[in-house]
């Protein structure tokens, strides 16, 4: 169970994840060594699963953000979701409720990147039986994990 320190030190870390254990040490009123403690705890009971950084995929040529709802023959499902959980461009891939069986984020340099990751990435997969691709136009907020 988290008490109100674990709860801070969660915090302070969901926002910066590179503060010393000094600098953390003061913003929650223990010790350098006390403060190290209760992180290796949460890591040790899988409360914190890693330590990130976000990257600006826009700085990195990455322009176009896509979500994508696949519909997948039950059959094939386990071996569709590997073979896109390969592939590099696929960021982020979920199975969720509702009328698509996977649901999938992608970064691209261009439409025309986009057109040919569909090509030659995911219509080719034997299984795949619909996909509707969804472009962002604005992100509004974002954020990895849970808000502490």
């Amino acid at each position: 169970m988290l008490d109100q320190i674990d709860t801070l030190i969660l915090h302070q870390l969901s926002k910066n994840s590179r503060l010393s254990y000094v600098d953390l040490a003061k913003e929650v009123g223990l010790s350098r060594v006390a403060v190290r403690e209760r992180i290796d705890r949460l890591i040790e009971e899988g409360i914190i699963e890693q330590f990130s950084i976000v990257i600006n995929a826009e700085k990195l040529g990455k322009k176009v953000s896509a979500f994508l709802e696949i519909d997948v023959e039950p059959k094939y499902f386990e071996s569709v979701a590997e073979m896109l959980m390969a592939n590099q461009k696929v960021a982020v891939l979920y199975q969720m409720t509702g009328p698509c069986t996977l649901h999938m984020h992608i970064l691209v340099e261009d439409h025309q990147a986009l057109d040919r990751f569909l090509r030659d990435s995911v219509y080719s997969i034997e299984g795949i039986v619909r996909v509707e691709s969804h472009i962002l136009l604005r992100r509004f907020k974002a954020q990895d994990g849970l808000n502490i």
